[in-house]
Order: C-alpha cells, then structure tokens, then sequence
C-alpha cells in the first residue's frame, strides 16, 4: 500500500465543503485510517453548500461518517476543538501527513504564527515541527499581501500550498468533475492511487502506442 496509512484529515470554514467530504471518501475507499477535524464554522459552511448536517457531538458525528462514507468501524476518529488528549495533539502518536481543506485565511495565519488555539492547530503545528508531510487547500479571492505572506512563510517551513484552482484541460463536464481535479492532486501529494485524473502525459502516451 502506497502513501501514509494514517491520515489527518481538518476542514475549517472557507468554502469549498465538498473537497473535503470527496477527500474523505476517497481516504476510506482506499482503507486509510482518518482522524478527522472540523470547525464550527466548517459545519455551518458545509450545511450551506451541501445536504450534509454533521451532528454536533464528535461521537455522534464519528458514527455518521462512518456511515455515510462506508468506512469500517474505527477507520474515522472525530475529535473535538480541545480534546488535547487525541493523537494528533502530539508528536509521538500523530499521522504521518494532515490535510487541511478547505483551510480558511485565518486558519492559514493561526498555523503560520504557531498559535495553536485548537486542535486543528495544533495538529498541524505538530505536523511542522515533526518535519511531517502538512497540505494546506485554501480557497479565498483574492488574495492579500497578509494572505501571501502566510503562505510563504508556511511553504519555507516545509507546508505544501495547493490552493483549490481547478484546471480545465481535462474538460470538466460538473462540478464534481472540478471538485475531483483537486482532490485528486491531494491525493497525487499523498501519493495514494486515484483514477479520477489522470497525471500529466498518461493520455498521451497511450494514443501515441495506438
């Protein structure tokens, strides 16, 4: 099995909710254990851009994950805000990679300042300071020179920055189809098998056999 086994999956309140759900159900199809994060203010962006509804509680919110993506019990682990005894809360016991998406300007700052106020950031100070891999997913037009700065300085910290821009070469006919193209890029990062992309020059390698 390729790529990191365990996952740290975050969603914080920028939009763009449904990057993380196809995430996540992707992490499950491909058996990836995810620990799985989200803000307030994510669920409130979630049941405006989707019909999905997260109960409020992580136990309760754990049990519906797993259901609706299909996952095996215990493959999702919901953590709340302050619960500073999860794994992901230390170096010792945290996945090998965390994905933030979407991930909020003020979210980007919070991990860039080191602030750690909850436990999304701090599961991905503890991604930067154990040199692990942190992919962050923002989506916000435009961008401001705090914006940029803040990315910047997370990418010389070692962070990858793929903001959600889907590309158009391979004619997207919906927007599931824009929504795959980035998270199939996550995936590529993560090096984790997808088929819903396919990598740059496949396509023309195989009209070139035939």
């Amino acid at each position: 099995m390729s790529g990191p086994q365990r996952i740290t999956l975050a969603m914080t309140g920028a939009s763009g909710a449904q990057y993380g759900l196809r995430l996540l159900d992707c992490l499950v199809q491909e058996e990836r254990e995810v620990h799985f994060l989200i803000s307030k203010a994510a669920q409130l962006v979630m049941s405006t851009e989707t019909d999905v509804i997260l109960p409020a509680k992580p136990q309760s919110m754990q049990q519906f994950l797993t259901e609706y993506t299909g996952a095996a019990d215990g493959q999702i682990r919901v953590y709340g805000k302050e619960d500073w005894m999860a794994p992901v809360a230390s170096g010792s016991g945290a996945p090998s990679a965390m994905v933030v998406v979407p991930c909020s300007t003020g979210t980007l700052s919070s991990i860039a300042t080191g602030a750690c106020n909850n436990l999304i950031e701090r599961a991905a100070d503890v991604a930067l300071k154990e040199r692990r891999q942190l992919i962050l997913v923002p989506r916000e037009a435009p961008y401001s020179s705090i914006h940029l700065e803040n990315m910047l300085k997370l990418s010389n910290m070692g962070a990858v920055i793929l903001p959600a821009s889907p590309g158009f070469y391979h004619q997207p006919q919906s927007v599931e189809d824009m929504v795959d193209f980035v998270v199939a890029r996550i995936l590529n990062l993560l090096d984790i098998p997808q088929d819903m992309l396919p990598r740059w020059g496949e396509q023309h390698e195989v009209s070139w056999e035939e």
